[in-house]
């Protein structure tokens, strides 16, 4: 076998392989062969079928079914004997291909990048570091109690919070106009669910109130003959409803499958969750924040190949999230430039992360892997159980593997990286992420 190796474009590579005719007419011969014993041709005896006859009738495919036969492993071979690493198929152009002569033919395709990290030391990365206070856990139970609260109809003014029951009309210069009108209509105050200026009236109103609410449509409102028009809302409160609070006490825990040890126990379990949710978020942020950093100083090549395999894998995503929402149904072709951008960054966060891991001889830590499946399996009534479906499940376990080495290569770069705390609020991190 003979191989040249040429470069045409950027990370684009074209192979020329010379195959022996002796190799390739062999395996045909040998085909041909096997194909006599088994053919049922008018008149000869079952595996009696001359050669020949044969020859004649098959031949070429034959012989185009191991000319492709003959490509595929010899390009395997080539690319061992020269050392090249693709980074997709190749495409293969059979350029001589004649009984008696040898085979030729060529294969394009890409290889990987040559990733060269810059020094790591040099790399400037922002570390969040977050206490949780006693007023966060605090704001966390007065959460779970107003997620837990009843409306109970009442005679007082309505306040922001409360739940009100309209009748609304609404006019354009004294007259009505479409999808203006509805009774009954349910509205909690001070959720701004509805255009700027409807509510305010409202605040104060009693049971049997009438009030009107003078209001500017939005210059970008859905419906194009109400944008930027001036309307009154002629509006009946029907119904005043406060918010009814439960009491936070030990029967206030037991809503929350807390059976032993009361309040206190509970606020032990959310203490626990409010940590578990911080320290994801904590590590998602630094993890971005290493992984800009990386972006900036280090630029990538990044071969089409891998580039349309990511955007083809984030377009099935967007399909599953759309079907999961009951959307998935007559969903067009998604444009392959909608993902290009988030692609093409993963790709070359990729192959950084992959070289990292390689010039630093990373190894999954196994402790890790155990800590990581854990972590998921908390958040389960039963942890136990997720966690032995996870080490059971090869595709999972090989998903948390991954995800562990990641975590350490990341550990790696900011070993290395110079590191700046920033001290934060929990609610001001979580509720920025949230």
């Amino acid at each position: 076998m003979q191989v040249s190796v040429e470069t045409t474009q950027g990370l684009e590579r074209r192979l020329t392989i010379t195959v022996p005719a002796a190799s390739v007419d062999t395996a045909v011969k040998s085909r041909l062969q096997q194909l006599a014993k088994t053919q049922r041709i008018n008149g000869f005896r079952p595996g009696k079928v001359p050669v020949k006859v044969i020859q004649k009738r098959f031949g070429a495919a034959v012989r185009q079914e191991v000319s492709g036969e003959v490509m595929q492993q010899h390009f395997y071979q080539a690319i061992m004997q020269e050392k090249i690493n693709p980074a997709g198929m190749p495409n293969f152009e059979l350029t001589k291909d004649k009984d008696g002569e040898d085979l030729e033919f060529a294969a394009t395709f890409e290889v990987y990048p040559e990733v060269k990290v810059n020094g790591l030391d040099k790399l400037e990365v922002e570390k969040t570091v977050v206490n949780i206070a006693d007023k966060d856990l605090s704001e966390m139970m007065k959460t779970l109690q107003k997620q837990h609260a009843t409306y109970k109809e009442c005679k007082r003014k309505a306040k922001k919070g409360d739940k009100l029951t309209i009748n609304f009309v609404g006019s354009i210069d004294g007259e009505e106009f479409e999808g203006g009108k509805a009774d009954d209509f349910p509205l909690e105050l001070g959720k701004s669910q509805m255009i700027p200026g409807f509510e305010e009236p409202l605040v104060g109103a009693k049971t049997g109130d009438e009030v009107v609410a003078e209001v500017t449509f939005p210059e970008d409102y859905h419906a194009e003959a109400l944008k930027g028009k001036a309307a009154s809302f002629a509006i009946t409160v029907t119904k005043v409803e406060g918010l009814n609070l439960p009491k936070v006490d030990d029967e206030f825990a037991e809503l929350f499958g807390v059976k032993e040890g009361g309040l206190d126990a509970l606020k032990e379990e959310v203490k626990k969750n409010m940590q578990r949710e911080l320290d994801q978020t904590l590590k998602t942020k630094v993890k971005e924040s290493v992984i800009e950093a990386l972006l900036a100083d280090n630029k990538v090549d990044v071969p089409k190949a891998l580039l349309d395999q990511e955007v083809e894998a984030l377009r099935e995503q967007a399909k599953q999230r759309f079907a999961q929402q009951g959307n998935g149904q007559n969903l067009p072709e998604l444009p392959a430039d909608m993902f290009t951008e988030n692609a093409k960054r993963r790709v070359s966060v990729g192959l950084l992360i992959g070289e990292i891991i390689k010039e630093n001889k990373i190894e999954v830590d196994s402790e890790r892997v155990d800590a990581l499946i854990e972590t998921t399996a908390s958040a389960y009534e039963d942890p136990s159980e997720v966690i032995e479906y996870y080490k059971n499940n090869q595709e999972l376990l090989q998903q948390i593997q991954n995800l562990a080495l990641e975590e350490q290569a990341i550990d790696a770069i900011l070993d290395q990286a110079k590191v700046k705390e920033v001290e934060k609020s929990f609610d001001e991190v979580m509720n920025k992420t949230a």
